[in-house]
């Protein structure tokens, strides 16, 4: 295992200093939260991929693949039909409005006073991502040295949160791709066909296996519905997504660089039901369909390979928890804390205009702000981590809440001129507060509360908007001309530095 370790140990020292190398390059709150706007479409497109795409669309999506056979990709396939309708439907159109957070744009479509509470419903989704993500660390660990599961999660979070505290979205961007072009290689380069070629070809998979291993619907068209309207419908508003979105040099860049990686996502999907498929024809009494990851990765494959394969892994999981845990600390820190700061001294609500701060120590101390933020929720997510047993309800929790509460008055007010404030703050309310009382009636893995939910939460939008005054034309001229480019935040671009070219 030695030469495994050596891939292993190389691959974390090289995070770190991606994190060191992006603290150098993030001296404003653009630059420190979402890159300075400028990512080209290479970066873009590698960035965004391994962000979607975590330790659950890896390990989990080979687990499902060896529970259901080619029908198990149905999970990361709908997080890849998500990426693929944000991008060609709405990244244009987000990447215009300038701001860092979802909230922000909230606030600047129904002109205020839906923030804080949106901030909270995103903050708690946000958690849980990373969350759950930092667990996933104790299965790796353990199979490459054999760990604690606290001394693993510590390790592996430890990590992450130190590369993100030191550089922001440029230690996160530079790490991401990084990982990206590891998890290319190690699972669909290497992993993948070795898989099939170990279990003996399709032929002998097929002789081994009953035949809804190979029905595309296998799994269940419930299942698939479910996947959609959390999987599909969480894509498309999720801050951690959106905020990778806001680092988009331009609309089109936005639009075709998350196509591509949206279509990555896709061909991801079916490679690891396949190899989730070869494990079941290799190991078919596993104790727990999550093992079969570990197991055919430990069992089947030669030495350094074998390193890469497990980094691949890492690089799965830490992407996804690095982008979870800049995206929950802008959150807490620009919806939840400045706004509740600003309403203490009498300020208002704090509505975000997406503009930066002017003059170099006030960006300064915005880029201190924030990286205290991603310090704070780090340990935080360490900590809850190691307490935490159930991953799955958590998660289910914090994607049902987020669909919920949000998607409806998110679309809304990008596709209906008529929605209001009030019928967002309703759709928000009555959508959150049905899931939970379904989740406490029905249970928390039960489909009903999303159903049912969404259905109350639209209800709520578009009856209260109707019976409330419309939206201001003044807030909505300011709106369409967000949309349109015209107005934004200052030097969002320029102030990458003078001399700065854009990222390819």
């Amino acid at each position: 295992m030695a030469v495994d370790y050596a891939v292993i140990v190389v691959y974390l020292a090289g995070m770190l200093a991606m994190g060191w190398w992006g603290m150098r390059r993030a001296r404003s709150k653009s630059e420190f939260l979402v890159a300075g706007r400028r990512l080209g479409p290479w970066m873009y497109s590698g960035t965004m991929a391994a962000i979607v795409l975590g330790g659950a669309s890896t390990i989990g999506g080979v687990g499902l693949g060896y529970r259901h056979g080619l029908s198990g990709a149905w999970m990361v396939f709908t997080i890849g039909l998500g990426l693929l309708a944000l991008s060609v439907f709405f990244s244009a159109r987000i990447a215009r409005l300038k701001v860092y957070t979802v909230s922000e744009m909230l606030d600047l479509r129904y002109g205020g006073r839906a923030g804080v509470i949106s901030g909270i419903v995103m903050w708690a989704y946000t958690l849980m991502l990373a969350v759950t993500s930092t667990i996933a660390y104790a299965t790796i660990f353990d199979v490459l040295f054999d760990l604690n599961r606290t001394v693993a999660i510590i390790l592996g979070g430890t990590i992450v949160v130190a590369y993100s505290t030191l550089g922001g979205m440029w230690s996160i961007t530079l790490t991401d791709m990084v990982q990206f072009v590891v998890k290319t290689i190690g699972v669909l380069l290497l992993l993948l066909p070795i898989a099939v070629v170990k279990a003996g070809g399709f032929s002998e998979m097929r002789a081994k296996l009953p035949d809804e291993y190979f029905a595309p619907f296998g799994i269940g068209g419930e299942t698939i519905f479910t996947y959609v309207l959390i999987y599909t419908f969480g894509m498309l508003i999720g801050q951690d997504i959106w905020q990778r979105v806001f680092t988009a040099r331009g609309d089109k860049v936005a639009r075709w660089g998350g196509t591509v990686a949206g279509t990555y996502c896709l061909v991801y999907a079916l490679a690891g039901a396949v190899i989730g498929t070869a494990a079941k024809a290799l190991y078919p009494d596993l104790g727990s369909a999550d093992d079969a990851f570990a197991t055919i990765v430990k069992d089947e494959l030669p030495i350094g390979v074998r390193g890469l394969v497990l980094a691949a892994a890492l690089a799965a999981v830490m992407s996804t928890s690095s982008g979870a845990l800049i995206a929950c600390a802008t959150v807490a820190n620009n919806d939840i804390w400045s706004r509740l700061r600003r309403a203490g001294r009498g300020g208002g609500d704090g509505t975000g205009d997406g503009h930066g701060a002017g003059g170099g120590d006030a960006q300064r101390d915005e880029v201190r702000g924030n990286r205290l933020f991603i310090l704070i929720m780090g340990v935080a997510v360490i900590a809850i981590a190691i307490a935490l047993n159930n991953v799955v309800e958590a998660l289910t929790v914090a994607y049902n809440l987020l669909v919920g509460g949000l998607l409806v008055p998110i679309l809304g007010g990008l596709l209906w001129r008529r929605g209001t404030v009030y019928g967002a703050l309703a759709a928000v309310i009555v959508g959150g507060g049905a899931v939970v009382g379904l989740m406490a009636a029905y249970g928390i893995l039960a489909t009903e509360p999303i159903y049912y939910g969404l259905l109350s939460s639209l209800a709520a939008y578009v009856i209260v908007s109707l019976v409330t005054r419309p939206t201001d034309e003044a807030v909505l001229a300011v709106w369409r001309r967000r949309l349109a480019g015209q107005e934004g935040e200052e030097g969002a671009v320029a102030s990458a530095g003078e001399g700065a070219v854009p990222v390819v």
